[in-house]
């Protein structure tokens, strides 16, 4: 249980340090640990989709500021080492087919995952 707990407190400062620009979303999910732990599983799905809405968040200001809003939130929890709440964990566990797993490094790697999560 003590590493869930530190697993969800690190992904909450890996999600705090895209949404600072410390680090781009893409080198932050390929350090997501290896878990079936399905509030981290959320949290990866959440910052892949973040990853693929960048076209839409660059055209809708309200947009973005909602889906940073909606990581922020995801991130206080993960910070604190809670579970992310099961409504949400819902609307994404459609996409947690064998997450768990290592990424291909560069470009091959993301569209190979971008792919998986948009189920082609």
């Amino acid at each position: 249980m003590y590493k869930t707990r530190s697993d969800r407190q690190f992904v909450g400062r890996l999600i705090y340090s895209v949404l600072t620009e410390q680090r781009k979303v893409l080198d932050a999910i390929k350090l997501f640990p290896e878990t079936k732990d399905e509030s981290i599983l959320c949290a990866y799905h959440a910052l892949v989709h973040y990853s693929a809405d960048e076209d839409i968040r660059y055209k809708d200001i309200e947009y973005r500021d909602a889906q940073d809003d909606y990581l922020e939130y995801l991130a206080q929890v993960l910070s604190e080492g809670n579970p992310i709440p099961q409504n949400i964990i819902a609307e994404y566990k459609p996409y947690y087919k064998d997450v768990s797993h290592t990424w291909k490094e560069g470009i091959e790697g993301f569209w190979e995952e971008f792919k998986r999560f948009i189920n082609i």
